[in-house]
């Protein structure tokens, strides 16, 4: 079925709110999902991975700083969703670039890192290059990349399957590079020995963007009466309270 963003961005919204995400991270929430979606880089696919465990995100301790000096720092998501927390690390990696000109957050126990783009183009498109990876997977592993360049509007993003190991470390982690000064975007775009590689250019992503506005965005119909039907928390709450004479729907 098809569906305009502005009733995508609401549904996603209103199923957030409902799961427990306070103010701010089901804007977050639902702004990275829809950001993945309209530049060709399947926002929905990911969401409906993420979907049957956002739940229990508002059950997990907060992310921690388990370590941090001037240029760099660790932070442990306690098992959260990027949904729910890789906006603030990127943020971090971001202040400390601007105070010091290079900056490395590793984020641990954090879901759903493809999340991660809409914050690193929102870092990019405020002046500061950024670089993110992770890997992916316990019998195949895959590595990923995403980069911008300061100031540009686009992130690229690569991703291929490599003859790596599984490490239980890598597993559930991500990498931040921040820097004010030197450009990431060439350095860490293509790994020697990576197999079925798969690049997409900041114009390539642009491309998509522009084709998503002419012609709309399409959804499984399965998977959009789930997010309303989740979303459904929130209109429960105020029909009651309507009940209660606190105001209609």
């Amino acid at each position: 079925m098809h569906v305009s963003m502005i009733e995508l961005k609401a549904a996603l919204r209103r199923c957030f709110e409902a799961t427990g995400y306070f103010v701010g991270n089901y804007e977050d929430a639902a702004n990275m999902i829809l950001w993945l979606e309209k530049h060709g880089l399947n926002g929905l696919s990911e969401l409906e991975r993420a979907l049957p465990f956002i739940g229990e995100d508002s059950t997990k301790e907060a992310s921690s700083v388990i370590y941090e000096d001037s240029t760099s720092a660790i932070i442990d998501s306690n098992g959260r969703s990027a949904l729910n927390c890789i906006a603030a690390s990127v943020d971090l990696a971001h202040a400390k670039a601007l105070e010091n000109g290079i900056a490395t957050v590793t984020v641990h126990n954090c879901h759903n890192r493809m999340f991660i783009l809409k914050a690193l183009t929102d870092c990019g498109r405020r002046g500061i290059s950024v670089a993110a990876y992770w890997q992916n997977g316990s019998q195949t592993v895959t590595e990923h990349t995403a980069a911008i360049k300061a100031g540009e509007r686009y992130p690229s993003y690569s991703e291929a399957t490599t003859t790596l190991s599984s490490n239980e470390e890598d597993k559930q982690a991500l990498t931040i590079i921040c820097s004010s000064r030197v450009d990431l975007t060439s350095s860490l775009q293509r790994s020697k020995g990576n197999q079925n590689a798969r690049y997409i250019s900041a114009k390539q992503v642009e491309l998509n963007k522009e084709y998503s506005v002419d012609n709309g965005i399409d959804i499984d119909e399965a998977l959009w009466a789930q997010i309303n039907k989740i979303g459904e928390g929130v209109l429960v709450e105020n029909n009651e309270r309507s009940r209660q004479g606190a105001g209609g729907r």
